[in-house]
């Protein structure tokens, strides 16, 4: 297949990438390079003749329309998006636009590329989301694709929105889509500002590990490569118009997570002392939700996949890719907004 993937040069897009390429999928990664994009996230595949690189912005619709026009893809991979809750609390609007009119104007692009090309019948697009866009449970249930929507933070009420444009443009013009919600991912080439990545890097130079309250807020965790190779599954083999629950089946409380990492860090590169002992509680994140956990049970049902990492492993591959690579992340931590504490504001 030839695959537009948007959002190629990001954390779970560049993963996506890697493996549609190695899979042997052309792909065009289109990615408009802000803050979180690094393109040495798919160096390994950029010399490939199977990879082309647009940089477009999805919020331009004119640039949409060229690159339909040029590439011709069968099938799109929606991954773009301002993805980052704490930036979401101090800034909204980056996240409206991009999450919400940027995924407007790429529906509109593939509709009208679809449209245009006699509607072929192997087309679709697939739209990536979070399972943030449920809402917090409490200490027992699981989120499945019935789930009634109730976005606490203006980042998952983006993807809310997002995801109802998705589905209505299906319902009312027809385009085919599959759709799929995902629990919190982490691995290799993760930008470091989530809680994995910040936690490696704050341990390796002795800084305070900080946890948001008293780290009870608890996440199912998917290895990132575990993920991609979920979401080629579905966008092959899932069902026309189809929404599909994708979770790591590895439920950690961030405090039980941040406790793991520095179990691995005392064997992997130990220090004169636990890296334990630096772990701070810090004050919440406004909104916090307090748990997501995924029922993985229509994926597995459906189309056979289940995650073949547990967090345990994932997280020793995890460590051991930000030690041997300390060049990839050392060229991040200047950009804005590393290393600071955001969304504080109430």
């Amino acid at each position: 297949m030839r695959l537009l993937v948007t959002g190629g040069a990001g954390f779970i897009g560049s993963a996506v990438v890697r493996l549609a390429v190695a899979r042997e999928h052309a792909v065009v990664n289109l990615d408009a390079l802000t803050y979180a994009a690094c393109l040495d996230n798919v160096a390994s595949v950029a010399k490939s003749p199977l990879y082309a690189f647009e940089q477009a912005d999805i919020r331009d619709r004119a640039a949409l329309d060229r690159i339909f026009r040029d590439h011709k893809p069968d099938a799109v991979m929606h991954l773009a998006a301002e993805s980052h809750v704490d930036r979401s609390i101090d800034g909204p609007g980056d996240f409206i636009e991009t999450n919400i009119t940027g995924t407007y104007n790429m529906l509109e692009a593939a509709r009208s590329y679809w449209v245009g090309q006699g509607k072929p019948e192997g087309f679709r697009v697939h739209h990536i989301s979070t399972d943030e866009v449920y809402g917090s449970l409490g200490a027992e249930g699981q989120f499945t694709e019935e789930t009634p929507y109730a976005p606490n933070s203006p980042y998952s009420a983006s993807k809310a929105a997002s995801d109802h444009l998705v589905r209505a443009w299906h319902e009312t013009y027809g385009l085919p889509i599959v759709m799929t919600n995902c629990s919190n991912n982490y691995g290799p080439y993760h930008f470091p500002e989530k809680l994995v990545p910040v936690v490696i890097l704050k341990a390796l130079v002795g800084a305070p590990l900080p946890i948001y309250g008293d780290g009870s807020n608890v996440r199912d965790w998917l290895y990132v490569e575990d993920h991609a190779d979920a979401l080629l599954k579905v966008l092959v083999e899932g069902e026309n118009g189809r929404s599909y629950n994708i979770g790591g089946e590895n439920e950690r409380s961030n405090l039980e997570l941040v406790q793991t990492l520095c179990e691995i860090l005392d064997r992997l590169r130990p220090s004169n002392a636990p890296y334990a002992e630096q772990i701070t509680f810090v004050a919440d994140r406004p909104g916090h939700d307090a748990r997501y956990a995924i029922d993985p049970t229509r994926i597995a049902a459906e189309l056979g996949w289940h995650p073949s990492v547990t967090v345990e492993e994932g997280l020793e591959k995890t460590v051991q890719w930000y030690l041997d690579n300390e060049d990839w992340w050392r060229a991040l931590l200047d950009r804005q907004g590393v290393g600071e504490r955001l969304g504080k504001t109430l």
